[in-house]
């Protein structure tokens, strides 16, 4: 029998804080920063390789960093917002991004500037848990709970589009600089709300006492290797033996990480948190819709660039239409029905229709960009489907876990995100190149003359990103059979009587 989720949060603390719905519009605004900052560097990369002379082999680390960082200290942020209280970590993660960010826009070498990223890793890592937890905390009430998670779904599924679009428009506008100096002001509105709006319910009943440095070295170190080990794969390929090593060492150190946290007596995961089914299923669903939506940015990105030469800027405004979806299927769909059906009855539509949206984008063409009759309702069903999934998952994920655990729940979402972007990116991007290189091994012999061969080399390039969104599909529809076999909660979340709500027996 599975652990039964926890009561509802915050039951019979105060009443909530008349604030909380001007505090919500700042929470928001931080996690946008953390999450639009894994892509809003993209478009800037070729302008900052030249102006900073940064080689085509360094020039991964510009991400790389930055997911190394955020990727391996997640947990650690989410158990500090737990000792240290979730508005103070969330100010000094907000001055701390600031600072990075600012350090990055000035930087005068490439050394300089994947400093920054770490930097911004870092302090992202400690802001995005306490984020969320705030939220877990600070809405308690199951309809105003849903509309909450369903604006900070849409912001936290769409925020990565937001990023192709925000980098287009100032690298092309401005320079690639204001991608990074943008943050500060971003910045210094949500750190003013910080102080002014925000109001952390009483912590009396969820003191932590002490912090696990075994576990955040074995938990921290075998996140960062996962990462990096997915994202040298993208770059080296499978066989490579740097990126071999980095993932036994990371499947060691995890298992460790996993041993210690059953024998330690402050441990920086309890078990406790994973060990629910319905949760465990809704950090997995969270982890797998990222891998194929990462793969969707990926592609569409390579096709509407490379394929058909969109500028940074339009291609970034070619992904409007998915952000409309996720606002959509976030804060109409999800928020609306979380309340009244079981969450797996969102979550597998939901997985099912942005996998109809993956399978359509299967379809693009080299010879013409096919936008209205194919990307952008493509979009829509993506957009729509993700953000029905990533809302109900949140809110899932988060509800019901003890106080003294939101931080490092709320930190095990990111987490899945995380390494959810860099799985998706490595494996996919793999399946894709392999598909390529297939296409033009059987068709390359039949070009004649140049004209010929650069019209293989785009059918090639398109037939690989139609294999990639078949796969993203497929991986979709696996989310849907994850949910419907794990998130056995049988009432809707906040459900009268939810005290009593809890997974049925496995």
């Amino acid at each position: 029998m599975s652990a039964p989720m926890s009561s509802q949060p915050g039951s019979g603390l105060a009443e909530p804080d008349p604030r909380r719905w001007r505090a919500l519009i700042f929470i928001c605004l931080a996690q946008l920063m953390v999450v639009l900052d894994g892509t809003v560097v993209q478009i800037a990369l070729p302008d900052a390789k030249v102006d900073l002379g940064i080689s085509d082999a360094n020039q991964q680390w510009v991400i790389t960093a930055y997911a190394l960082a955020f990727g391996g200290l997640l947990l650690l942020g989410g158990r500090i917002a737990d000792m240290w209280g979730r508005r103070r970590a969330l100010m000094i993660g907000l001055v701390g991004f600031a600072l990075a960010s600012a350090l990055g826009g000035a930087a005068v070498n490439q050394g300089m500037l994947f400093g920054a990223r770490a930097l911004q890793g870092a302090f992202g890592a400690l802001l995005a848990p306490a984020a969320l937890s705030l939220l877990t905390v600070m809405f308690t009430l199951p309809k105003e709970r849903a509309r909450a998670f369903g604006i900070f779904g849409a912001i936290a599924g769409g925020g990565a589009a937001i990023g192709l679009l925000l980098g287009g428009l100032l690298t092309q506008v401005l320079d690639w600089r204001w991608t990074m100096y943008i943050n500060v002001f971003i910045a210094a509105i949500a750190l003013f709300g910080a102080i002014v709006e925000i109001k952390e319910p009483p912590r009396a009943a969820d003191h932590v006492p002490g912090l696990d440095i075994l576990g955040v070295i074995l938990g921290g170190g075998g996140l960062a290797l996962v990462v990096y080990g997915f994202s040298r794969a993208a770059e080296e390929g499978w066989g490579d033996t740097g990126t071999v090593i980095c993932l036994i060492a990371a499947v060691v150190l995890l298992v460790a990480f996993v041993l210690w946290q059953a024998r330690c007596k402050n441990p920086l995961l309890p078990l406790r948190v994973v060990a629910d089914r319905a949760r465990g299923g809704a950090y997995l669903s969270v982890g797998l819709s990222t891998i194929a939506m990462f793969g969707s940015f990926l592609f569409l990105t390579l096709y509407l660039q490379v394929v058909h030469h969109y500028s940074p800027l339009s291609a970034g405004v070619a992904f409007l239409p998915m952000v409309g979806g996720m606002l959509v299927g976030s804060t109409q769909i999800a928020a609306r029905l979380i309340t009244r059906v079981p969450p797996r009855f969102l979550i597998v539509p939901g997985a099912l229709l942005a996998a109809c949206g993956m399978l359509l984008l299967s379809q693009i063409s080299a010879e013409s960009t096919r936008y209205w009759s194919v990307v952008f309702p493509a979009l829509l069903l993506l957009g729509s489907g993700m953000g029905t999934v990533f809302m109900t998952t949140i809110n899932l994920a988060t509800y019901g876990v003890e106080p003294r655990d939101a931080g490092v729940a709320s930190a095990m979402v990111n987490t899945s995100q995380q390494v959810g972007g860099a799985v998706g990116t490595a494996l996919l991007n793999t399946i894709a190149a392999t598909a390529t290189a297939s296409y033009i091994s059987d068709h390359m012999s039949s070009a004649h003359g140049p004209g010929a061969a650069m019209e293989v080399q785009a059918s090639a390039l398109v037939h690989g990103q139609s294999t990639g969104f078949f796969v993203a599909a497929a991986i979709l529809a696996g989310v849907a059979v994850v949910a419907g076999v794990l998130i056995n909660v049988q009432r809707p979340i906040g459900a009268a009587h939810d005290t009593d709500m809890a997974a049925t027996p496995s």
